[in-house]
């Protein structure tokens, strides 16, 4: 209820807009029609409408754009809320039974195991945050190093199988040939770790119950390496390619309401590449057809 209402008052700022802008127009040609002989009035009267009409359609324009990002706000709100709400409900229900019930010592260390992993996700959530403020900040890289993206990408390919208790093949990876060198970029390993970390976490949050995901590290010239990331899950619509890695979007799409997050993952992926001097993209051929997403980095010249 809420969006569609967004989406009708969304509506009627554009249509206020356009219409309001029309109005200038009509007056302002019959003004001109009617003092078409006075040279200096009609100049002057032409730049008075072309400041008007300007304004009216960046007020409009500004409007539209306050309207979406309030709405990506409550969104983003909305979803860290549930994301520290449950974790934390979780742990203290499980405090108050320890407290207050005899728990046998089986039972105790199950409790303690699911306490940790909502505290993980408890972490998650809050780095998640800070690393999108991180990677909004338009800062240099001050450590750069030369990183061998193959030995990256296999530590990450490790760390989701362990996260997620995924088996061997449900992440399966293409080795790139490059003449028995392996690919170098020039970058900060902990930047670079979070970004393919997290197209690795989305591809498998989307793959539904069937996890076959398929990582290929490919070299296309001497200039470039490509890291692509392909998943067989719900795919998405091509209107939506782009704006999937716009803070705070998630794509609405009722297949994939269990899946919580909080609309940060794939920003955080551009941001990363952007200031690696590269960049990333998604291709899909749509809903229930999977994924691929391509991150394009410089390769490190020896």
């Amino acid at each position: 209820m809420r969006i569609t209402s967004r989406r009708k008052t969304i509506a009627f700022f554009l249509t206020l807009g356009v219409c309001l802008a029309a109005l200038a127009v009509a007056v302002g040609s019959g003004w001109i029609i009617l003092n078409w002989r006075e040279g200096v009035k009609v100049f002057l009267g032409i730049i008075f409408f072309g400041a008007i009409i300007a304004g009216i359609i960046l007020n409009t324009i500004f409007l539209v754009r306050e309207i979406r990002r309030n709405e990506q706000h409550d969104s983003f709100i909305n979803a860290v809320t549930h994301e520290l709400k449950t974790p934390i409900a979780s742990i203290r229900l499980y405090l108050e039974t320890l407290q207050r019930h005899e728990v046998d010592d089986a039972r105790r260390r199950e409790f303690y195991r699911l306490m940790l992993l909502d505290s993980d996700r408890l972490l998650g959530t809050v780095e998640q945050v800070l690393k999108a403020g991180q990677a909004a900040a338009k800062r240099a890289l001050d450590h750069r190093i030369d990183i061998e993206l193959d030995t990256l990408l296999r530590e990450c390919m490790e760390l989701a199988r362990t996260r997620h208790h995924l088996q061997p093949e449900a992440l399966r990876y293409e080795e790139a040939s490059s003449n028995g060198m392996a690919p170098k970029v020039l970058g900060e390993p902990e930047e670079l770790r979070t970004a393919i970390c997290n197209v690795l976490d989305n591809a498998i949050k989307y793959s539904g119950n069937r996890v076959e995901i398929s990582v290929q590290l490919q070299i296309p010239d001497e200039k470039h390496v490509l890291l692509r990331v392909r998943d067989r899950g719900v795919g998405i619509p091509a209107e939506q390619l782009k704006r999937i890695f716009k803070r705070f979007y998630r794509v609405p799409n009722p297949a994939v309401t269990h899946v919580k997050g909080t609309g940060l993952g794939l920003f955080i992926v551009r941001a990363i590449a952007r200031k690696h001097g590269g960049r990333v993209f998604a291709e899909s051929d749509g809903e229930g057809r999977g994924t691929t997403v391509t991150i394009e980095l410089p390769r490190s010249v020896a």
